[in-house]
Order: structure tokens, then C-alpha cells, then sequence
């Protein structure tokens, strides 16, 4: 923060912008494809619900639409792994929004559903809260060195998550429907985030301990049940709702994160802490909307998908 205007002085915050939205773009149409995947699984299957099955697991590395969605998530990943290694979590984070749009335009084309208003609305909604959010950040968010005792707190919170998301989906995995689906693996997702900020950080330092193995041992759990909570989520939602909600909850839990625990943000400004508060509870309200007026039931989504695949073995 500089004297004057208590702006951030790193003008390398800004470099991990560019990186974050090539990866939102992978993203984009990596999730387009898993939803293909998923949805002609789905369509050639019994599903009595409460999950995907083993089986259902299984028949999904057989279709190339998924495999290839999958390996774009994979490079969506690695582009969002470059960008934190330049930028805060505060920064780039949130840029996955941008996936949403493309995700929107693209699935609106392939299962032929035009977008409602109150959609629109919705969108418009995620996307401007996490871009307001993203400005504030830019400016204000600062790189912090994440203490011994910060990171065990991370972790011991992301145990009692996992087992909780854990003793949910086994008790009422039958009532859970795609937005419980989304919050779950976005919350997941955000520690991923932030524990891959950890560790690239004690790596590049040299700090290799025991909390550093328990890092990339929370980082493999969490991103597991994220993917599969996510693949659910597919299975009972259009793709744009699916990425509407990983791109708001996942950056507002790691943002949270960063605020509250890493202290990312604390040179920041009264004005600023609200404006975090209010845009984060905008982009919110934009997801539960989307999820309520979004013109695709499951019926709908997986019937349009199915029909939308070009090639029958795709």
C-alpha cells in the first residue's frame, strides 16, 4: 500500500488477470462437454438417483465428449495454478465468472433453450458482483506470508467440512438437488484454491514439512469430492447453473479465507470491506436466481443434451 492513496504498489497483482481468463475459457467449454458426458451416461443408464453410481463412474471415461472436458478442466487448473503463483486469491480467483457468460452463450446454442429474462438477470448479476468485487480487490488485496498456525486452522476447518459434506450426502444424498450439489463443491473448491496458493508458496520457498504433505493431501481430497459432487450437479442441472455457482461460492469461500484468516485484506478501507460484502451478496443472489428461473428442469436438460450430440459415441 503506498502512502498516498493506500493503493497496492505490486503492479505484478494485475499479471495473473490475463492467465485466470484463458483459464475461465477452458472452463467454459470444459464443462460444457463433462454435461455432454453426463448426460448421455445418464440417458443410457437406470438411475435411481441419490448420486451417480460406480457403474455410471465407470461408463463416463468411455465417452470422449467427458474425457475431453475433462482434460480442459484439467488446463482450466493449471491456468488458475499460473495465475496465483503472480496474483492474490483475492484477485483472480473471482475471474472464473467469466466462464459463466461463455457457458451461458454456448449451452443456450447446443441444446437450443433460449435464456429467459429472468435468467439474464441473473447472470448479470453473478457476473457484476464478482467483477465489482474483482476491482476492489485488485486494488486493495496484498500478497501475505501464511503462518504455521494459519494453515493448521485451514486445515482442521476443511476436515470438519469434508466430514460434514460427508455424513449429508450419505443421510440425504436422495434429496439433494443441483444446487445443494453446487454449494457443496464450491465450498471444496475454494479450499483447493487456497491450499494451492499454500503450497506453491512454501514450494517455491523451500518450507517442505509435515503441514506441507497435509496441504497436498487436503488439496487431493477436496478437489475429489468437489469433481464428483460437481459431475451430480451435471446430472441434475444445465451446465451455466452448474458454473454460475462454482464461479461465485468457490472465490467468495477463498476470498473469505483470504480476509479472514490470511489477512489479505487488511489495509483495506472500511468502504471497501462493505463493497466486498455487498458485491459478494449480489453475485449470491444471482446463482439462487438462476437456479430458480432457469428455463431447463433435469428432464429438459439431459432430453436437449442427449439430442445435441453430433456424434453418437461422443
Amino acid at each position: 500500500m503506498d502512502a498516498a492513496g493506500g493503493l497496492s504498489a505490486n503492479p505484478s497483482q494485475f499479471l495473473g488477470i490475463p492467465i485466470a481468463l484463458v483459464g475461465a475459457v477452458f472452463l467454459s467449454l470444459g464443462a460444457q462437454l463433462q454435461h455432454h458426458g453426463v448426460a448421455k451416461v445418464e440417458a443410457n443408464t437406470q438411475d435411481a438417483g441419490g448420486g451417480l453410481n460406480l457403474k455410471q463412474l465407470g461408463l463416463l471415461l468411455a465417452r470422449p465428449s467427458w474425457v475431453v472436458g475433462t482434460l480442459m478442466i484439467g488446463l482450466a487448473i493449471a491456468f488458475q495454478l499460473a495465475s496465483l503463483v503472480v496474483s492474490t486469491l483475492m484477485v483472480v480467483q473471482p475471474l472464473g465468472a467469466v466462464a459463466l457468460v461463455m457457458t451461458a452463450i454456448v449451452n443456450a446454442r447446443v441444446s437450443k433453450v433460449k435464456l429467459n429474462r429472468s435468467s439474464i438477470i441473473a447472470i448479470s448479476l453473478c457476473v457484476g458482483g464478482v467483477g465489482g468485487f474483482v476491482i476492489v480487490a485488485a486494488v486493495f488485496a496484498r500478497e501475505v506470508t501464511v503462518s504455521d498456525n494459519a494453515l493448521v486452522l485451514i486445515l482442521v476447518i476443511l476436515a470438519v467440512v469434508l466430514a460434514t459434506f460427508g455424513v449429508l450426502f450419505v443421510l440425504l444424498r436422495h434429496r439433494f438437488k443441483a444446487i445443494m450439489y453446487i454449494i457443496a463443491a464450491g465450498i471444496l473448491y475454494g479450499f483447493v484454491a487456497t491450499l494451492a496458493k499454500v503450497v506453491i508458496a512454501r514450494v517455491s520457498q523451500g518450507d517442505a514439512d509435515w503441514r506441507l504433505i497435509l496441504c497436498i493431501i487436503g488439496i487431493f481430497a477436496a478437489a475429489g469430492f468437489g469433481a464428483y459432487f460437481v459431475q451430480n450437479a451435471y446430472s441434475s442441472g444445465p451446465p451455466d447453473l452448474v458454473i454460475a455457482g462454482l464461479t461465485v461460492v468457490d472465490p467468495l469461500v477463498a476470498v473469505t479465507i483470504g480476509i479472514v484468516i490470511l489477512s489479505e485484506a487488511s489495509q483495506a478501507p472500511l468502504w471497501a470491506a462493505i463493497a466486498f460484502v455487498l458485491f459478494g451478496g449480489v453475485a449470491t443472489w444471482g446463482v439462487f436466481l438462476l437456479a430458480k428461473y432457469h428455463p431447463q428442469t433435469k428432464s429438459d436438460a439431459l432430453a436437449n443434451a442427449a439430442r445435441a450430440l453430433v456424434k453418437p459415441d461422443s
